[in-house]
């Protein structure tokens, strides 16, 4: 019997049913990675003009910084407005504030391996900024007409 729920246990903690406890801080960065990842797909979506590909990650993304918490109050707010944009212009308009906000946080966390991989994205001609992982530009601002206009640097690089 007590070899059966040994092996059963070991099997439970091998499917990750009882996963070790993670630190606030590691939780909070995965949560971040998380708005991350559908924050990219949203910026990629943008910059193709795909305004009916933001739709669901704009309510996921919502709802993902919603529950970042305090510390992520003004990324919250950036995304449920976001998230309200009718139409591809009004998507346009709000993805500013959401960018600047994003990458306020990405930097606040400063976790090294978060912002590995990312690049900040800057705009002349709207005087704005975005995260991406390309190294050439890939604007959402102007999508297909502009798509490279602008400039690229890490994240811990960029003034914003």
């Amino acid at each position: 019997m007590k070899t059966a729920a040994t092996f059963s246990a070991l099997v439970l903690a091998c499917a990750g049913v009882f996963a070790a406890p993670q630190s606030p801080a590691a939780s909070s960065t995965d949560a971040l990675r998380g708005v991350v990842k559908t924050y990219l797909e949203i910026q990629a979506a943008l910059t193709q003009d795909k305004f009916n590909d933001v739709k669901g990650p704009a309510g996921t993304l919502a709802s993902q910084t919603a529950a970042l918490g305090k510390d992520s109050a003004e990324l919250a707010k950036a995304a449920t407005t976001f998230s309200a944009a009718k139409d591809i212009k009004g998507a346009r308009e709000a993805f500013g504030p959401l960018s600047d906000a994003l990458i306020a946080r990405v930097k606040a966390d400063g976790n090294k391996d978060l912002v590995s991989d990312l690049k900040v994205g800057y705009c002349p001609m709207n005087s704005k900024s975005w995260i991406q992982r390309e190294e050439t530009a890939r604007n959402p601002y102007y999508g297909t007409a502009m798509a490279t206009c602008g400039t690229v640097k890490p994240v811990a690089g960029a003034a914003k």
